[in-house]
């Protein structure tokens, strides 16, 4: 299947499948007599693999990762579940910042009266330098 047929079997857009081939994650595709990317069940089977992947929040070099230990029939799942272990950590780091970020938020438009006087507690607070 050519590349837009690709696209739509595995739901990556063409153009990240073509980033994925420059950047080694993915192997450069066949090509056809007429120079034209072929992709194969494989090729949408792992697209698919990355994209949920990604969606999961993996970093591209986690991916990569993972994408060895999938195509390892040798590997320890010790070793897949540390990588998904550290990406849990780095989620909830993630999440306590947002969290702390949406208390600032609240406070912050607690104190603003949001009427029509020019008095902004939220422009105050970030305008001050921390």
């Amino acid at each position: 299947m050519n590349i837009g047929a690709a696209a739509k079997e595995s739901g990556v857009p063409a153009k990240t499948i073509r980033y994925y081939e420059d950047i080694g994650l993915i192997p450069p595709a066949m090509r056809a007599e007429n120079g034209y990317r072929h992709y194969g069940e494989t090729d949408v089977e792992t697209l698919r693999f990355i994209q949920r992947s990604r969606r999961l929040g993996f970093s591209v070099k986690d991916v990569g990762n993972l994408l060895a230990l999938w195509n390892d029939r040798g590997r320890a799942s010790a070793d897949v579940k540390a990588l998904a272990q550290r990406h849990i950590k780095e989620v909830e780091r993630r999440v306590a910042e947002l969290q702390s970020i949406r208390q600032t938020l609240v406070h912050l438009t607690e104190r603003c009266h949001g009427d029509q006087m020019p008095d902004c507690p939220i422009l105050e607070d970030l305008a001050k330098a921390k």
